[in-house]
């Protein structure tokens, strides 16, 4: 692709891709808002996602495999209460798209929501923040397809085939393939999340009609092994009273009840990613004020709706860990109390979409921040990723994490490298929250910022709003250090913050003083 890819490194002096450039507004008057014409000068990439395309991947962003495979740890927690977690963690989710979402109304020519970090907080906070970003990205992305090729293991094996030797291949094989659908170009991804988020919520949907049935009919179900369940579950009915009967609203305790706001964030985690897709979706502010608000709604029916159909067929009670630790997924549980035999077959087809979908929006998010870090960067070498291809993708940038993220293979084929990666990758999670708050307070420095419009997509109260959500943020990194297996990464994240952070504020600050030495 070398002969038709285009620096974008020229372009970054002149133009707004690199996000230090305060642009949109006519100069000395800024209530007027500037078109996304003007605004597109710098940006290289093809409008390529058309509303349906983002509305879809806003909604895979909210689905993870954690509701699939992970509700059930959930649901023993706190019981019924967890819906209540779900809705306030979505409502503070909300509120980070909120910010996310005005900042980009006003400058969709922006490839990453991290530069508004740059912008309104100075280069060091920025350029931690876009390291950081795309190392999360990387590590999680690591994680990922580990998960693909354990749940494509899985799959197989319900059909007793066994593929556990060949999991490198399967790694190998899929990572290819959505390499190559990142490469093609930006339409080829919207297309591929789209039919990736409509097996998920087909799922979702399918599962939750069938409780409703289940529990019209006053349904009775036996006795049976759930696959992944340790023993046989005992038989029962659908009934509303399964939601209520022995109801507590901590029956672990509180402390379990506070540690599980920490999963119900996680699993909402990269629910921002929708805000990564503004400069290549067609008229970007009309489509991303519908896909932002619309999360609410999202939550609602995906999240709470599908808990809620869990627990009216499953007694909250009976989600009991297995001997490993391991809980059974609670849809499996529910399709296979309806009489579905292939019901652990469907679902892990699910969970492979669920987990190849999350793949592939880390490639491309991935392809993105490196591609955005290597336009701002000074050095040549790490310029040269800073390109496009003839089909206006940063190609460079998504190979070199592609590259990065093969390497999880060779790192779980050694069990020491093995133990030092699940300690990063946790504490990848863990620095993920310092992002949210930098966004919070980025977005309330725009707010009080020469750049701020009165007639954009407007978060509501937001001196309240954006504090509220910092607090939340805060507290949800507090619960990490109350349990074992979270205090580590809780630890090693506040390491990164404190070594990396302050190397980069304290070079911003000796670049600054460098040059005003020069300039005098």
């Amino acid at each position: 692709m070398t002969s038709c890819e285009h620096s974008s490194s020229a372009g970054n002096a002149s133009g707004n891709a690199s996000g230090n450039v305060k642009t949109g507004n006519v100069p000395g008057d800024s209530s007027r808002i500037a078109s996304v014409e003007s605004l597109d000068k710098g940006n290289q990439m093809e409008r390529g996602l058309t509303n349906r395309h983002v509305q879809f991947i806003a909604i895979g962003g909210t689905i993870g495999t954690g509701l699939f495979l992970g509700s059930g740890k959930s649901i023993a927690f706190t019981g019924p209460s967890i819906v209540l977690v779900y809705i306030a963690v979505g409502a503070i989710m909300f509120l980070l798209m909120r910010a996310i979402g005005e900042m980009m109304y006003r400058d969709p020519s922006q490839h990453t929501f991290i530069n508004f970090i740059d912008r309104y907080l100075g280069h060091g906070w920025g350029r931690f923040a876009g390291w950081s970003y795309w190392i999360v990205l990387v590590l999680i992305g690591m994680t990922e397809i580990t998960a693909v090729s354990t749940y494509f293991v899985t799959f197989f094996r319900t059909f007793g085939i066994e593929l556990g030797a060949w999991k490198w291949l399967i790694e190998l094989c899929f990572l290819a393939a959505l390499t190559t659908i990142n490469l093609i170009a930006v339409k080829a991804f919207g297309e591929a999340e789209f039919w990736f988020s409509m097996i998920k919520i087909t799922l979702i949907v399918a599962m939750i009609v069938t409780a409703v049935v289940m529990v019209v009919i006053h349904y009775h179900y036996p006795s049976v092994h759930i696959p992944g369940s340790d023993g046989v579950n005992p038989a029962g009915h659908a009934g509303f009273d399964n939601l209520w009967n022995g109801f507590s609203f901590a029956p672990n305790g509180w402390l379990a009840f506070l540690m599980s706001f920490q999963m119900v964030f996680f699993a909402y985690e990269m629910i921002e990613f929708v805000g990564v897709t503004v400069s290549e979706t067609q008229n970007p502010r009309k489509v991303l004020p519908k896909a932002i608000n619309e999360i609410i709604m999202r939550v609602l029916i995906f999240y709470v709706g599908a808990l809620l159909a869990i627990m009216v067929i499953v007694p909250w009670r009976s989600f009991k860990p297995n001997a490993d630790g391991s809980f059974a997924s609670p849809f499996i549980m529910v399709f296979r109390y309806a009489g579905l035999d292939w019901a652990a077959a469907l679902v892990f087809f699910v969970v492979i979409t669920a987990a190849s979908s999350a793949l592939n929006s880390l490639l491309y998010s991935a392809g993105r921040h490196l591609y955005q870090l290597a336009v701002d960067s000074p050095s040549p070498q790490l310029n040269k990723l800073g390109v496009v291809s003839s089909r206006r993708v940063p190609a460079r940038a998504i190979l070199v994490s592609a590259a990065l993220i093969l390497l999880s293979p060779i790192i779980n084929a050694f069990p020491k490298m093995s133990s030092a990666f699940v300690l990063f990758a946790s504490a990848s999670s863990a620095v993920i929250i310092f992002i949210y708050i930098l966004t919070m307070i980025a977005h309330e420095r725009y707010r009080r910022s020469p750049d701020f419009i009165a007639d954009g997509f407007l978060m509501p109260a937001y001196r309240f709003t954006d504090a509220l959500a910092i607090a939340f943020f805060v507290f949800v990194y507090v619960t990490l250090f109350l349990a074992a297996d979270t205090r580590g990464p809780a630890i090693a994240g506040l390491v990164w913050l404190l070594v990396f952070g302050g190397y980069c504020l304290l070079h911003e600050r000796y670049q600054n003083r460098d040059l005003q030495e020069a300039l005098r």
